[in-house]
C-alpha cells in the first residue's frame, strides 16, 4: 500500500525535531562542552616564555643567572571599571604614568594583550592577583642576574627584539627579549629555550576560570640550555680590578685546547646595568661615554701590534733560510733607508735571541729586507706575496672563525695596497716599518694572544672559544679542536722562545718587570705607534716555558712602553692563574695607581 505524500512529510519532520530534542538533551545535561563555552566565552592564550639558559664559568661557578619576574599584560576590550589608585599603589607607579599606557594599548589593539609594566617582582605579581583588575593579567619571564658582576662585554647583555628580528624569525613577537651582544648574541638559540601556551577560560568579565579543557592543549615551555664557559671568573675578576681606569684590552689563552681563559675590554660596564627598568636610562649613558664601554676591545679594536710582531718577522726569515740564529747585526740608526727607525740602548751587535731580549728595531729591519729581496724570488713584489702569506698563516689578516660573532679581521698589506699607494713603485725600505710591526699592519688583541699561543705550541694553535660545554650535547663544535699550523717548522720557535725567556729574566731583558721565581715566564714587550698621543703599550707571553698553561697578550693604550704599562699585568695574571696567589702586592698597587693620560677621549667628552 501506497504511503500518503502528507505522511512521509509528517514523519520527516518528526524526525528531524527528535534529533534536535535529543541533540540538545545531549549537550545541555550530559556535555557540558558548551555550557563552559557559554559562561566563559573567551579563550585567553597566554605564552610561557621559559627561563633563559644559565652561564657557568670553566669551575662550575655561576656567572648568569636568571630571576623571575612578571610583564602586567592588558586586554583593553576586558577592561572593566576598576581601583586606578590601588593598582598604582601596588606596582609603584604614578597614575598619570599608568593611564598614558593604557590609552597607548587601547589606540594600539583593542583585542590584544598589551604590556603596561615590565619585569615586575614576584611579590607585586602576588599581590595582583589577590586584587580583581579585569582585563589585566600577569606573564611569567625571566631577567638575568650576575653574581659576580664581571665580564659585561664578554657575556653581552639582552634587550628587545627589533623589527629586523621580528622579520626574520618567527619565534620573535613584539615585547620579546633576544641577545644583543657577546655570548647572550652568539648562543642566543640554545640560551633561549622554547616557548609554550597555557589557555585559560575567562568569563566576560575578564576574570581567569580556569584551564581550557583541564590544560589538554596546554604547551610547557622548554627552559633554555645551560653554557659552561672557558672564563675563570676568579682570574676574569682580577684583571677587570688591574684595569681599573685604564683603556685597553687583555686576553688569556689556554694553548693546549684554545679555552679562553680571561677576556677583558676596559672599560666595560657592570652588566646589572643593562637589567631591569633602569636600562632605559643607563644605556644613553653608556652608549655616548667617548671611552665607549660597549666597544669589545679584545676583539673589535684593531691596532699596530708593535715590537711582538718581530717574533713573526723573526720565524719567516728562519723559515726561508735567510736568517740563522748566530747572526749578528749592528744597531745602526740610519740603516733602514734613511728613515730614522730609533732603537733602545743595548749592546750591539746582537745575535737573534739577544735581539729579541733586547727589542732591537734594526736587527729586524735585516731580517725582512734579506725576506723581501731573498734571490730565489724574482723581485721584491715576490717575496712580498709569500712574507704575506706566512704572516696570513699565523692567523692576522683574517677572523680566526672564534665564537665572538663581533670579532674583526683586522689587516695584512698586500702586493695590490702598495702599487696603489706608490703607483707600483716601491721596494723592501718603503715598507720597512712592517718589520717591527708598524705601518699598515693592524691586529686584535685576541689575534696577538693566538699568536702567544702559537708560539708557546710551537708552531700550531686551536681556535680560541668562550664555551667549553653545551649541556644537552656530547661536544661544541668539531672546529676548535683541530690544530692550525703555520709555514714555519717548530725547529725555528726554539731560538725565539729563548729570546723571549731571555726579555724576563736576563739584564737588557725588556720584560724584567714581568718575572716571577719558579714560573719561567716568556715574554715579548711592544710598543705600538698612536696618533692620538701617547704610544700604546702592549706585551704578550706564555709560561712556562716548557707544557705551557696559559698565553696572554696586554694592551694598555697611551701606555707607552710595553714593559712599564703591559708587562707587569700580564705577570700578575700568570702568577694568579698558575699559583693561585700573588706574592708581589707592590706590583698590584703599582698597576692600580698607573697615572695614564686619555687626552683624545677626554676632548671628545667635552664636544
Amino acid at each position: 500500500m501506497k504511503v500518503p505524500r502528507s505522511v512521509v512529510l509528517q514523519i520527516f519532520v518528526i524526525a528531524v525535531f527528535a534529533i534536535i530534542i535529543v541533540r540538545l538533551f545531549y549537550l545541555q545535561m550530559i556535555d557540558n562542552t558548551y555550557k563552559q563555552n557559554a559562561n566563559n566565552n573567551v579563550l585567553r592564550y597566554e605564552v610561557q616564555n621559559p627561563p633563559r639558559g644559565e652561564i657557568f664559568d670553566r669551575n662550575g661557578e655561576y656567572i648568569v643567572q636568571s630571576k623571575e619576574v612578571y610583564d602586567l599584560m592588558m586586554i583593553p576590550k576586558d577592561v572593566k571599571e576598576f581601583d586606578t589608585l590601588l593598582l598604582c599603589s601596588i606596582v609603584g607607579e604614578p597614575i598619570e604614568d599608568i593611564r598614558i599606557k593604557i590609552d597607548k594599548a587601547k589606540r594600539h589593539s583593542w583585542r590584544q594583550g598589551q604590556v603596561i609594566l615590565e619585569q615586575l617582582p614576584k611579590e607585586v605579581k602576588i599581590k595582583l592577583d589577590e586584587r580583581s583588575f579585569p582585563g589585566f593579567y600577569t606573564v611569567y619571564r625571566t631577567l638575568r642576574s650576575y653574581p659576580r658582576k664581571i665580564a659585561g662585554n664578554l657575556l653581552g647583555y639582552i634587550g628587545k627584539a627589533d623589527q629586523r628580528a621580528l622579520d626574520r624569525d618567527p619565534y620573535y613577537k613584539s615585547g620579546d627579549y633576544i641577545g644583543k651582544t657577546g655570548i647572550e648574541l652568539a648562543f642566543e638559540d640554545i640560551l633561549r629555550g622554547d616557548k609554550g601556551v597555557k589557555i585559560n577560560m575567562v568569563d566576560v568579565h575578564g576574570v581567569v576560570k580556569g584551564s581550557y579543557a583541564n590544560g589538554m592543549y596546554d604547551t610547557l615551555a622548554k627552559p633554555g640550555t645551560a653554557i659552561t664557559c672557558t672564563i675563570d671568573a676568579e682570574l676574569q675578576a682580577f684583571a677587570e680590578e688591574l684595569f681599573e681606569g685604564k683603556v685597553g684590552s687583555i686576553v688569556a689563552i689556554e694553548p693546549s685546547t684554545g679555552e679562553i681563559l680571561l677576556s677583558h675590554s676596559s672599560p666595560s660596564y657592570d652588566p646589572d646595568e643593562m637589567v631591569g627598568r633602569e636600562v632605559n636610562k643607563n644605556f644613553p649613558r653608556l652608549n655616548s661615554d667617548p671611552r665607549k664601554p660597549f666597544f669589545n676591545r679584545a676583539v673589535m679594536s684593531v691596532y699596530p701590534p708593535g715590537s711582538v710582531f718581530k717574533i713573526v718577522n723573526g720565524l719567516i726569515g728562519l723559515e726561508e733560510g735567510v736568517l740563522k740564529p748566530e747572526y749578528k747585526y749592528p744597531c745602526a740608526r740610519g740603516y733602514t733607508g734613511g728613515r730614522g727607525v730609533a732603537c733602545h740602548n743595548h749592546t750591539s751587535p746582537l745575535n737573534l735571541t739577544d735581539a729579541i731580549k733586547s727589542s732591537c728595531n734594526a736587527y729586524f729591519c735585516y731580517v725582512l729586507k734579506n725576506v723581501l729581496e731573498n734571490r730565489k724570488y724574482g723581485s721584491v713584489k715576490d717575496g712580498f706575496d709569500v712574507w704575506e702569506k706566512y704572516v696570513r698563516s699565523f692567523g692576522f689578516g683574517r677572523k680566526l672563525d672564534s665564537d665572538f660573532p663581533e670579532e674583526r679581521n683586522g689587516m695584512v698589506p698586500t702586493r695590490e695596497l702598495y702599487d696603489k699607494n706608490y703607483r707600483g713603485s716601491w721596494n723592501a725600505f718603503t715598507v720597512i716599518s712592517l718589520s717591527i710591526g708598524q705601518g699598515e699592519l693592524g691586529v686584535s688583541p685576541l689575534q696577538m694572544a693566538n699568536l702567544s699561543a702559537t708560539i708557546a705550541n710551537r708552531g700550531y694553535y686551536y681556535i680560541p672559544h668562550v664555551v667549553k660545554k653545551i649541556h644537552d650535547r656530547d661536544s661544541i663544535d668539531a672546529r676548535f679542536y683541530e690544530p692550525h699550523y703555520t709555514m714555519v717548522d717548530p725547529k725555528h720557535f726554539e731560538p725565539m722562545v729563548e729570546g723571549m725567556w731571555r726579555a724576563v729574566h736576563r739584564p737588557e731583558g725588556t720584560a724584567q718587570i714581568a718575572e716571577v721565581p719558579g714560573l719561567d715566564i716568556c715574554g715579548k714587550t711592544g710598543t705600538a705607534q698612536n696618533p692620538h698621543g701617547a704610544d700604546h703599550s702592549t706585551f704578550l707571553c706564555f709560561a712556562p716555558r716548557d707544557n705551557p698553561k696559559i698565553a696572554i697578550s696586554v694592551y694598555v693604550e697611551h701606555g707607552r712602553w710595553g714593559g712599564t704599562s703591559a708587562a707587569p699585568i700580564a705577570s700578575l695574571i700568570v702568577e694568579k692563574y698558575l699559583t693561585g696567589k700573588i706574592s708581589r702586592p707592590e706590583l698590584v698597587e703599582y698597576v692600580k695607581n698607573m697615572q695614564i693620560a686619555y687626552p683624545y677621549y677626554d676632548r671628545q667628552r667635552t664636544k
